[in-house]
């Protein structure tokens, strides 16, 4: 069983890598067999040429959206989490107030944006727009983490006398945790693309400085290469922002939770 692992293991990591070489040598030989102008499709090479050259412009955007992806995906994990809590503990405000949280959930953010962008600073209007984004994973997840306990615990619980308080910190929330967990992976990749959607927006209104702005700015002046290197950035940014969070995910749940117990990271 041991011999059997490492090769699952390897297989596992450079089979995503041969296919993306793959993938990018079919690309660089496309363009260089039909001779394809940098405007209209940049090659692989090109791309990382332009984001070499283009560092110190690109990567300052780049912590711009991801400090309001972070303070977006923080409001979310916190209003999320307690709105939850909340609702445990009085369904008639849950009844009275999920509707209007689906309601924020399905309206588009980019429909959003703009007015956001005329009530509120720029900078709390783009996080308002990730946590817009971010919120509802977060809080379904934990609603349904917090009602799905088991039956015979919460009796127990009873039997014992345990407080609400008490059951809610002894048992609700940590049974629901796999539930949190798993909305708060979602959230992550979701709040970065509230962070896009929302300085794209921003720029269009003239200012801006994030990410998702200087692609923006590099379509309206044709410079593609550098709208890919952007676009590979922010592809960059949200893996490695899921890989964290379901690292984080597998560090709390690995032993003793059934979805980690035995799974190699």
């Amino acid at each position: 069983m041991i011999g059997r692992k490492e090769p699952d293991r390897l297989l596992k990591f450079a089979l995503p890598l041969v296919a993306l070489a793959a993938g990018a040598a079919v690309w660089e030989a496309a363009v260089r067999i039909n001779n394809l102008p940098v405007y209209v499709l940049p090659a692989p090479s090109v791309v990382l040429a332009t984001l070499i050259q283009d560092w110190s412009l690109l990567f300052g955007s780049l912590l711009t959206t991801l400090l309001t992806t972070v303070q977006g995906f923080i409001a979310a994990a916190v209003g999320g989490i307690a709105i939850a809590v909340l609702f445990s503990r009085s369904k008639w405000l849950e009844y009275a107030l999920l509707p209007y949280a689906v309601i924020l959930q399905v309206t588009p953010v980019i429909a959003i944006a703009p007015l956001l962008l005329i009530y509120l600073p720029q900078h709390v209007a783009v996080v308002t727009c990730a946590w817009i984004v971010a919120f509802f994973p977060v809080l379904s997840n934990t609603t349904l983490g917090l009602n799905s306990v088991d039956r015979n615990l919460l009796g127990l619980f009873d039997l014992y006398g345990a407080s609400r308080a008490q059951t809610l910190y002894r048992l609700k929330l940590p049974s629901a945790l796999p539930h949190i967990l798993g909305g708060l992976r979602i959230a992550g990749g979701l709040s970065l693309i509230g962070a896009v959607v929302a300085e794209i927006a921003a720029g269009s209104a003239g200012a801006g400085s994030g990410l998702a702005y200087r692609i923006a700015e590099a379509g309206y002046r044709l410079n593609i290469p550098r709208m890919f290197a952007a676009l590979l950035l922010l592809s960059i940014a949200g893996i490695v922002i899921y890989g964290g969070l379901s690292l984080a995910s597998y560090l709390v749940l690995r032993r003793w939770h059934e979805s980690a117990l035995g799974k190699d990271v």
